[in-house]
């Protein structure tokens, strides 16, 4: 899953060295933290959260799939 989300946010930006992705596991669920440039942010999320609202669409269609809630979190 991280590498999924990885693979997915370093096609969207300009720095892909500056992505960075980290997992909090809980019990049920999994949260990804999604860390990118402070310039790149716009392009993660796109026009009105459409590409954000995509890329959690993912996951969590894979996180089904695994049998657990996966969870996307954009961070600054």
């Amino acid at each position: 899953m991280k590498s999924l989300i990885e693979a997915m946010a370093k096609a969207l930006v300009d720095k892909p060295e500056s992505v960075s992705v980290a997992e909090v596991e809980g019990e049920r669920t999994t949260v990804y933290e999604l860390r990118v440039d402070t310039n790149d942010l716009g392009k993660v999320i796109g026009k009105q959260g459409k590409t954000a609202r995509a890329m959690r669409t993912i996951l969590s269609a894979a996180g089904t799939k695994i049998g657990k809630r996966c969870v996307l979190e954009i961070l600054e």
